[in-house]
Order: C-alpha cells, then sequence, then structure tokens
C-alpha cells in the first residue's frame, strides 16, 4: 500500500462529520496533512474532529450557497492557502417526478453541485491556493446511470461530473488538477438505514448483485481520493473514477 505524505498540505473537506467525508479526513489527516473540517451540524462536527485529532472545523449550512463564497475567504484569510479541497458533502433523498419541486430540486443542486463550484470560484483566485492544489468532487455511480425517483440526485452528480472536465482545462494553466470519484453503494450510516428499512427489496437486491466485489467500505473511496491528490496521480485531471465493486461493468 502507497504511504502518502500530506505533511505540510492545507485541505479542505467538506461533509466531513460523517460516512466517506470523515473516512477521507481520517486518511488525509494520518498522512500529515492540516484538514480543515467542514460540516451542517455543529455539534456533531465537533464531535467528529476532536475523535479524529482534527482541530479546524467550521459548521456551515452549504446550502445557503449566497454566502458560502464569504465564509470561505474566512476560512483561508485565517487558515492560509489551501493545497487541497474535497467536496463530500450531498444529500441522496429520492422522489418520484410528482414531487420534485422547483424548492426540492434547488435544494439538491445547492448542496450537490452549487456549493462544490462556489467554493472552488472562491479557492481558486490568486493567493487563496498553492500551486499544485488538487480538486476532488464526490460524485456518484448515479452520475451513470438513470433509476425511478432519482432525477434530482442522479442530475446533480452528472452535472458534477461534467463540471470537472471543464474545469480541468480551465484550472490547468494554474497548475490545478480537478478530478471525482463515483462511489457504488458504499458501508455508510445510510447504506445502514436502507437495509434496514429495505434492504430486501428485489431493486436493491439486484444493484448488490451487479457489485459483484461486494459494498465498498468508506475507506476505498478515501484511499482513492488520497491518490488523486497526491502527486503520484500528477497526470490524472476531468477524470471521473468509479469505485463501484465493479457495478459499472455488468
Amino acid at each position: 500500500m502507497i504511504q502518502y505524505n500530506f505533511t505540510g498540505k492545507r485541505i479542505l473537506v467538506t461533509g466531513a462529520s460523517s460516512g466517506i467525508g470523515a473516512a477521507v479526513t481520517r486518511t488525509l489527516a494520518d498522512a500529515g496533512a492540516e484538514v480543515i473540517m467542514v460540516a451542517k451540524n455543529a455539534e456533531k462536527l465537533a464531535s467528529a474532529a476532536e475523535s479524529l485529532g482534527v482541530k479546524a472545523f467550521y459548521p456551515i449550512d452549504l446550502s445557503d450557497v449566497a454566502s458560502l463564497g464569504a465564509q470561505v475567504e474566512a476560512i483561508i484569510k485565517e487558515r492560509g492557502p489551501l493545497d487541497g479541497f474535497v467536496h463530500s458533502a450531498g444529500i441522496g433523498t429520492v422522489r418520484p417526478i410528482k414531487m420534485c419541486t422547483y424548492d426540492y430540486m434547488k435544494q439538491m443542486m445547492d448542496i450537490n453541485f452549487f456549493s462544490f463550484i462556489e467554493i472552488i470560484r472562491v479557492i481558486t483566485k490568486k493567493k487563496n491556493f498553492n500551486e499544485g492544489m488538487g480538486i476532488v468532487g464526490i460524485s456518484s455511480v448515479a452520475a451513470e446511470e438513470g433509476n425511478q425517483s432519482k432525477t434530482g440526485y442522479c442530475a446533480s452528480k452528472a452535472a458534477m461530473n461534467g463540471a470537472i472536465r471543464c474545469l480541468a482545462k480551465e484550472l490547468a494553466p494554474k497548475k490545478i488538477r480537478v478530478n471525482a470519484v463515483m462511489p457504488g453503494i458504499t458501508r455508510t450510516a445510510i447504506f445502514d438505514q436502507i437495509m434496514d428499512n429495505g434492504g430486501d427489496s428485489d431493486d436493491l437486491k439486484g444493484i448488490l448483485q451487479r457489485q459483484y466485489l461486494g459494498v465498498c467500505e468508506p475507506d476505498n473511496i478515501a484511499n482513492t481520493v488520497a491518490f488523486l491528490l497526491s502527486e503520484e496521480s500528477n497526470f490524472i485531471t476531468g477524470s471521473a473514477v468509479a469505485v463501484d465493486s465493479g457495478r459499472l461493468s455488468s
């Protein structure tokens, strides 16, 4: 296993208090990074930061995109320019099209996509980043698939995948790389809830059968994120990497 060294690197992680975001935070911190944790729930964030040994954490509601830029600017002013950014925050609620109101779709896009773009807009300004900065968005295999009642979620992840290709080319002259990771079903608290409430559904059973290497673990995703932020991947940009136990190939 490659032992990454992020000593001296400052990396912002959203959705950092649980699930994949917490695994990413732990992996990067263990490799020496100064991780800046961001999540909505202040109490949960503080508890996660303490357990992970991270000193820099900021409770921010990413759905408030209008004020997000100023908050990120303030963090950079306090902590210093960034070497990396991982957008792990996201919501995955499902609704049939008759319930996909504008307010519902806007909330989905605000958290899953618009906040991602707004943070990138701010951190890629002069003096807000160090040369060689890496950006990774946590997308989903849903960006490549379709399923009933998942219009909002699939659209938001597809938007991220489309954006990274444009951003990678635009930001290359600044020595900034932009990629995404597309997890399949991953063993998080949300997965546990799904299994408790509908684990015997034919739909879920079919998906799990397609993930023929099994359910992903958060560390599987975190290790891929670390690779994409590291110098070992310095010729990878504009790519959405599937970590899905073979799901997209089946």
